[in-house]
């Protein structure tokens, strides 16, 4: 059982609540003020003598969604810390890491939580203290890891593991598999203990720069903030488990745009005809009513380089916002234009692998394998045009990085002049536009270019952009 430290028990643990909430708030959690009193309630209900009851006590009240855990508990790590044990001499020198590195191998091998807890502590302490001035001037988990190096403890956790089952059971010798799985095992259990070194590092700053600032600024935001350029493999997992309660969102919004759409603008001809019975007043407006009917779309994405995770997503969004269209079509490229609707459609058992099925299975490269805007946007007007008439929605997703080729500025205007709409989603930030081979501004003279860096500003733009 782990207990808060004795400053969360006392009085101010009201102001704590409060700032976790602002805190979660700022990251984009819907907590309203009901919330709030209901989490004060569930804390006053389970006391603050265990710390991990605590947590699960504000978690059940506070949160709305499986995805926002990891979250959650990072920023709680920051209000309600564990209670501070010893703190190692900062000065001590390399000859100590070794003897650490020991301990630490015996507390993973034997799944020790407490002693794990204990140790990410004295690394941080010894380790990861940086600056001049007395009691140091901040803590690094970086610093800490790279010197206490854990990955490079497995093999050494596995022979204490070995050792102590060769004790249970001599002479058995366990099949590979169980290897597999063993080290798979240390492997969660190095990274669980590397991540206790980064909330160590954290709490510490914490408390020198106040937890506010750090539950803004050092703590990884939502799943859906993520930026598209900056996200890690298990962020961009995470984003695909996101993608059906979005469109289920964004399906909501259009239903209802659609709905008040169907009513109609004033026809301001036939109301002031019918306002001759009432002395020229118009007291009853006459509606234009609009055909019922759903637009189509057309994606074109880019999938080279750092930028495919942004249109990979995308794609599964719109796959899964196809009702809400009459005819959706998905084309991919890097310097070639291939139509990948049917891969997004087969797609939508296996998300995870969608990437390196349109890769392997589309024609998108030539004579080489870097993205050629220019290329790619002649092949689409030459082959895919006909998809393109005037009830069509286009989006184009990329960064609009050309390497320096020729943009081929006419085969956008080409697809603008036939389409309804078009609408240019950039992963990068506009200050960036114009930099290197980016030809961004030179594309948003002819088409309506928006920045798009994460899952939340997609949603926004494809709730507000899309024609109903």
């Amino acid at each position: 059982m782990t207990t808060p430290s004795a400053e969360v028990t006392a009085a101010g643990v009201t102001d704590r609540l409060t700032g976790l909430v602002r805190a979660l708030r700022a990251h984009g959690f819907g907590i309203g003020t009901g919330e709030s009193v209901d989490a004060g309630r569930a804390l006053e209900a389970v006391g603050f003598a265990d710390r991990e009851r605590m947590r699960e006590a504000l978690a059940a009240t506070l949160l709305h969604q499986e995805g926002q855990r990891a979250l959650f508990d990072r920023v709680f790590d920051l209000y309600f810390p564990a209670s501070a044990g010893p703190v190692a001499d900062e000065t001590a020198g390399q000859a100590d890491t070794a003897a650490l590195r020991e301990r630490l191998a015996a507390a993973l091998a034997a799944d020790d939580r407490s002693a794990l807890a204990r140790l990410a502590g004295e690394a941080v302490g010894s380790l990861g203290g940086y600056g001049s001035s007395p009691g140091s001037d901040g803590w690094s988990s970086y610093q800490t890891l790279a010197r206490l190096r854990p990955e490079t403890l497995l093999a050494r956790v596995r022979a204490m593991l070995r050792d102590a089952s060769a004790l249970e059971d001599a002479g058995s010798q366990a099949p590979a598999f169980t290897d597999r799985l063993t080290d798979d095992e240390i492997r969660r259990r190095i990274e669980a203990f590397r991540e206790q070194v980064r909330t160590e590092a954290r709490v510490r700053v914490a408390e020198r720069q106040g937890r506010d600032r750090v539950a803004r600024r050092a703590v990884g935001g939502a799943a859906d903030s993520v930026d598209f350029l900056l996200a890690g493999r298990a962020q961009l997992d995470e984003l695909r488990r996101t993608v059906h309660p979005l469109a289920r969102k964004l399906a909501t919004r259009l239903a209802a745009r659609r709905r008040r759409a169907a009513r109609g603008r004033i026809d301001l001809r036939r109301t002031l005809r019918g306002s001759l019975s009432t002395g020229g007043v118009p007291m009853r407006p006459v509606l234009r009513r609009r055909r019922p009917g759903r637009p189509e779309l057309v994606l074109l994405c880019d999938v080279s380089g750092s930028v495919a995770g942004f249109a990979n997503f995308t794609m599964l969004l719109v796959q899964a916002l196809h009702d809400q269209f009459s005819r959706v079509r998905v084309f991919a490229f890097v310097n070639r234009t291939d139509e990948v609707t049917d891969l997004i459609a087969r797609g939508s058992s296996d998300p995870a692998g969608l990437g390196a099925r349109i890769l392997a299975e589309a024609e998108l490269t030539g004579w080489h394998g870097q993205s050629d805007y220019g290329s790619a946007l002649g092949e689409f007007v030459e082959r895919y045009v006909d998809a393109v008439g005037p009830r069509t929605a286009v989006f184009i997703l990329g960064d609009a990085r050309t390497n320096m080729t020729d943009p081929n500025l006419p085969a956008v205007r080409l697809i603008r002049d036939r389409a309804r709409r078009v609408h240019w989603l950039n992963p990068e930030q506009p200050s960036l536009w114009s930099t290197g081979d980016s030809a961004a501004l030179a594309y948003a003279e002819l088409v309506d270019m928006r920045p798009c860096r994460n899952a939340r500003q997609l949603g926004e733009l494809i709730g507000r952009l899309l024609p109903v």
